[in-house]
C-alpha cells in the first residue's frame, strides 16, 4: 500500500485545515487508518484513527472535539478535517495504514506511512 498526503499549509490560530491521504495498492477497506503528527524535537504521536467501515473513530485528547477522521472507501482516502487550530498543533501529519481489524495509538503497530503534510498553526 502506497499512502500520499495532502493538505498541510500555514494557517492562523482558530483556523481549519483539511488534510487528505489517498492510498493505492491493497484493498484499503481492510485498513484500519490513523493520522500521526510529529514535532520538531518530540517524538510521533498519536492524533486519531478510523475503523474499516469508518463507524468508529478515536481521538487523541488533545485533539478531540476539534478534529474529525473520516474515510471514504470507495475513493481509497482518509481524510483529517482539523478545525480550532492551535500553534500547538504544529507538525508534520503523517497517514498511516494497519491491517487489522483493531485500531492502535502506537506507531510501530502501523504497516504502512505516508510521506507527511506540514500544519504550521500561527498565533
Amino acid at each position: 500500500v502506497q499512502l500520499q498526503a495532502s493538505g498541510g499549509g500555514m494557517v492562523q490560530a482558530g483556523g481549519s485545515l483539511r488534510l487528505s491521504c489517498a492510498a493505492t495498492g491493497g484493498t484499503f477497506s481492510r485498513y484500519v487508518m490513523g493520522w500521526f503528527r510529529q514535532a520538531p524535537g518530540k517524538e510521533r504521536e498519536f492524533v486519531a484513527a478510523i475503523n474499516w467501515s469508518g463507524g468508529s473513530t478515536y481521538y487523541a485528547d488533545s485533539v478531540q472535539g476539534r478534529f474529525t477522521i473520516s474515510r471514504d472507501n470507495a475513493k481509497n482516502t482518509v481524510y483529517l478535517q482539523m478545525n480550532s487550530l492551535k500553534p500547538e498543533d504544529t507538525a508534520v501529519y503523517y497517514c498511516a495504514a494497519k491491517y487489522s481489524r483493531w485500531y492502535d495509538t502506537n506507531p510501530v503497530e502501523y504497516d504502512y506511512w505516508g510521506q507527511g503534510t506540514l500544519v504550521t498553526v500561527s498565533s
